[in-house]
């Protein structure tokens, strides 16, 4: 596997959606453009994500478009899921590149050089850095400055993606960042039409030229 377009992460929130509404809307995003899709599930048995997890990776292989596992390795592995993300507080990462096997995408969170250098040592192919703006999902986020996002894209030599907060409107903030992309969840996952917000967001990091 390995080879993956981080430009437009899409990281999903199943909080008060039906399974139905929630599956309709992922296949709008990936309709929609984006690139590379995380299942996060912080409130799921081990049980009831694979499930979900099965069901979204029949969608995600008819598009092409890699699957993350947040967090859980075990769920990756059950599904053959594309590759994991891990958190500060998850397995290390030289442990998930290890039980992942090498031809995996293994993703990690990096607020800080000394952090991003280090996950890029252990083995992470590429950096979700944020939150660049408070965010409304359930994840505890402490806010990351963009000089901050702009010395980690040239600390290492692996894909960096801003994350928290962002939408089509605020942008703007990342201009002239050496990102490899934006990560994403209530601007698409919140949307009336997930597709055109897809759509929308997308062209517009492409006018600022971030991806």
């Amino acid at each position: 596997m390995k080879k993956f377009d981080p430009s437009l992460y899409f990281i999903t929130d199943s909080t008060n959606y039906s399974e139905e509404e929630f599956l309709f809307r992922v296949e709008q995003a990936l309709k929609g453009g984006a690139t590379l899709l995380q299942l996060r599930e912080k409130e799921k048995s081990t049980r009831e994500y694979i499930e979900l997890a099965e069901k979204v990776h029949e969608i995600t292989t008819r598009y092409n478009v890699p699957l993350i596992i947040d967090d859980r390795v075990d769920v990756a592995l059950a599904i053959d899921a594309e590759g994991v993300h891990v958190g500060a507080s998850d397995m290390p990462i030289a442990t998930a590149r290890k039980l992942m096997g090498e031809d995996k995408i293994v993703g990690a969170t990096a607020k800080t050089v000394p952090w991003a250098k280090e996950a890029y040592e252990q083995g992470a192919d590429y950096l979700g850095v944020g939150a660049i703006y408070p965010t409304t999902t359930k994840v505890v986020t402490v806010l990351t400055s963009t000089e901050t996002l702009d010395a980690i894209t040239k600390a290492v030599p692996i894909p960096v993606n801003a994350i928290g907060g962002l939408n089509k409107d605020n942008l703007d903030i990342l201009k002239g960042i050496g990102i490899s992309g934006v990560c994403v969840v209530s601007a698409i996952m919140k949307a009336d039409d997930p597709k055109s917000a897809t759509e929308e967001l997308k062209e517009r990091a492409k006018e600022l030229r971030l991806i």
